[in-house]
């Protein structure tokens, strides 16, 4: 932006303007991404997985054999990406498959021993930079923030096309 355009005078279709910088949904995305980011800067490192990768391994680390659908679920991913994931982590024999009887087109998924490990390093890691991260809110502030991103998540939610639309491809408009 030059600085001609920062100093002239806002008319009324201006102060009608979408800000960015001041909207709510692109302020939470910024948030997200940049805590995302730090966070995955300590896994990314040591462990050699990513993102999604993380998110795959701490899922099965919390909730133990689960399918590639109820952990999408679970972590808000897209099945393809919950797919690369669970490759990745496979070939890196950290996550096992095993073949659900009730219904041979799905696998139960559950962490190997090692996996199990590199999840027993990494939860106290996360934990301890989730307690720093959250050290920049005024203790009297935490259980407002709390509740906001509870309502807030839960609005988002009911104001989102449903998943099985998305998951298809398929989306309103």
């Amino acid at each position: 932006m030059t600085q001609e355009m920062a100093q002239r005078v806002p008319d009324a279709t201006d102060r009608m303007a979408l800000k960015l910088e001041e909207f709510l949904p692109y302020r939470l995305n910024v948030c997200s991404s940049l805590v995302s980011h730090a966070l995955s800067r300590i896994y990314a490192d040591r462990y050699k997985i990513g993102v999604p990768e993380w998110r795959v391994l701490v899922t099965l680390g919390q909730f133990g054999a689960m399918t590639a659908k109820a952990i999408g679920d679970h972590s808000h991913m897209h099945k393809t990406k919950v797919s690369r994931a669970v490759a990745l982590l496979e070939r890196r024999k950290l996550v096992a498959r095993r073949a659900n009887r009730a219904d041979l087109r799905e696998a139960f998924l559950s962490l190997t021993t090692t996996g199990r490990d590199v999840y027993n390093e990494l939860a106290p890691i996360a934990l301890d930079f989730a307690r720093d991260l959250l050290e920049t809110v005024d203790a009297t502030d935490r259980a407002a923030l709390d509740r906001a991103l509870t309502k807030l998540t839960e609005r988002s939610a009911q104001l989102a096309p449903s998943t099985s639309r998305i998951a298809n491809g398929r989306r309103p408009g």
